[in-house]
C-alpha cells in the first residue's frame, strides 16, 4: 500500500529534526529513521494518519517530553531515573530521598 506524502509542515519537521541529530553526530540512517518515527508519531496525535497505536496517541508528545528522558536537559536526570540508578547500585534509604538526595549518592 503506497504512504501518503506529508504535508509540507511535516516536511519541514523532518529534515529539522534530521538536521539536529546529525548534528549531535547520529549517522545519517539513524537520523533518518528517528526524524520519520517522530514524524509519523506527531501526525497520528494530531489525526493525520489513518491509524494509529494506543502509544502513539497517549504518550506525550516529543515536543513536551524535551530532554526528559535524557540525562542532560534543564534539569538533568528525572527523579525516576536516578532512583532507578540507585536501585542498582543498592543504595539505602533511596525511596525516603529527595531528587538532590539521590543525585548525591548515585555520584554524578
Amino acid at each position: 500500500m503506497p504512504q501518503q506524502a506529508w504535508s509540507n509542515k511535516r516536511e519541514r519537521q523532518y529534515e529539522h529534526i534530521k538536521e539536529g541529530l546529525e548534528d549531535r553526530g547520529r549517522s545519517e540512517d539513524t537520523a533518518e529513521e528517528i526524524a520519520a518515527r517522530t514524524v509519523n508519531k506527531e501526525r497520528a496525535r494530531s489525526g493525520e494518519s489513518r491509524e494509529a497505536s494506543r502509544s502513539s496517541t497517549r504518550d506525550i508528545s516529543s515536543g513536551q517530553r524535551g530532554g526528559k528522558r535524557s540525562h542532560s536537559g534543564s534539569q538533568g536526570r528525572t527523579k525516576a531515573q536516578l532512583y532507578n540508578e540507585a536501585k542498582k547500585k543498592n543504595v539505602e534509604g533511596r525511596s525516603k530521598m529527595s531528587k538532590a538526595e539521590l543525585e548525591k549518592a548515585v555520584g554524578r
